[in-house]
């Protein structure tokens, strides 16, 4: 098949740019043609002569115009051309298939407006960036050339048919697939201790694991303020990712938590981070599915999550993690630390962990995508016919 993907921006640290990595890889490797459109892209390596790169740029002057140019750029393009399947990863014009992996829109202003000062609620009403992605994103679950959404877990489809109203049927639930030679316990632990030295982790340290960009939406304000409550000393926090670095390693050192907090910064290759940490937490206030729940379960840590991540799906309390009700909770994640502490602290668990965590791999996620591609495909033909 002749496929086109459509993803704005690509930055190897984000967690649906290397979704999107792996799956063109294995499209590749199946032998299917695949064109990636977006404004910048970096080629992964090995793809052999069937991968190709269009550049579609939008207006980057204006923020606010640039996701809306882009749509228009990318439909322009997409009409002169004659794919089987078009399968887009941003909010578009014109598309088969459109992956929600970054959620629905107006259900993360909800969200939002729950933690947000008054002041900025009230500005959600009238900014330009929130406008016109919901403006996108209503055209696009509205269009009469989309065939199917993709969400990533249950709860975002739930989301999109209580905003709009989309009929079930149009809705398929795919969980994101996990490389499980990459995260594997034994993998993830070669030289544990040597990586522990290099980033100055004492042998009894008990490290909780905190990946991801985004520090607000993913809840780290309140995660270290739960930790300054805890008067573990050997409890430490090991966050890897951006989104105001300066601004959070001040707020640590104000809640006097900073000896305890290490700031790696973003990086591309998290594998051994799962190797070194022995628990994951991530208390996101919104969260579609979150890539690092499964790599943490596939590596064998214990997860500790809010409800409203859509992997949280994957989490049977108590067995491989446990849930968070309310994120913006303090007292609730400081109980919910303690808790996995007592569950787990022993060690020993990473293999159950991995095996009864109901984990998707990248080829199954391919194979359900193709099996959709081939519908859409059959559907269209039928349609000439």
């Amino acid at each position: 098949m002749k496929i086109a993907l459509i993803r704005k921006n690509y930055t190897p640290y984000g967690g649906a740019e290397k979704y999107l990595s792996r799956l063109i890889g294995e499209l590749c490797r199946q032998g299917h043609e695949v064109h990636i459109l977006a404004q910048k892209w970096e080629k992964p390596p090995n793809l052999g002569s069937q991968f190709y790169f269009h550049q579609i740029k939008g207006f980057s002057v204006l923020s606010f115009l640039e996701s809306l140019t882009f749509a228009r750029a990318a439909c322009r393009f997409l009409q002169q051309e004659d794919f089987d399947v078009i399968h887009s990863f941003e909010r578009t014009f014109f598309q088969d298939l459109y992956r929600a992996g970054d959620g629905c829109h107006r259900e993360w202003l909800k969200q939002r407006k729950k933690i947000a000062p008054w002041l900025k609620r009230v500005t959600y009403s009238f900014n330009p960036n929130h406008l016109v992605i919901l403006y996108l994103e209503k055209r696009l679950l509205n269009s009469p050339y989309l065939k199917y959404v993709i969400a990533n877990s249950q709860r975002v489809k739930k989301e999109i048919i209580q905003h709009y109203g989309l009929a079930e049927g149009k809705i398929r639930v795919i969980y994101n697939g996990v490389d499980l030679q990459q995260f594997h316990p034994i993998r993830v632990q070669h030289n544990r201790q040597i990586q522990r030295e290099k980033w100055g982790i004492e042998e009894d340290d008990v490290v909780f694991l905190f990946i991801g960009s985004g520090f607000e939406r993913k809840g780290l304000p309140f995660l270290l303020k739960a930790l300054s409550f805890l008067d573990k000393k050997n409890l430490k926090l090991l966050v890897v990712g951006k989104n105001g670095l300066k601004k959070y390693k001040e707020y640590s050192r104000k809640l006097g938590v900073a000896e305890r907090v290490l700031f790696v910064g973003p990086q591309k290759e998290v594998d051994y981070f799962y190797g070194i940490s022995d628990f994951f937490v991530l208390p996101s206030i919104y969260e579609p599915f979150s890539n690092a729940c499964v790599e943490a379960l596939a590596s064998g840590l214990p997860v500790i999550t809010s409800k409203i991540n859509g992997a949280a799906e994957l989490i049977k309390a108590g067995e491989n993690g446990l849930l968070i009700n309310d994120p913006t909770n303090i007292w609730e994640i400081k109980d919910r630390l303690q808790e996995a502490w007592k569950i787990w602290g022993r060690g020993g668990y990473r293999e159950r962990i991995r095996d009864i965590s109901p984990l998707t791999t990248i080829e199954s996620n391919v194979q359900e995508l193709i099996s959709i591609y081939k519908e859409v495909l059959d559907y269209k033909r039928k349609k000439v016919d």
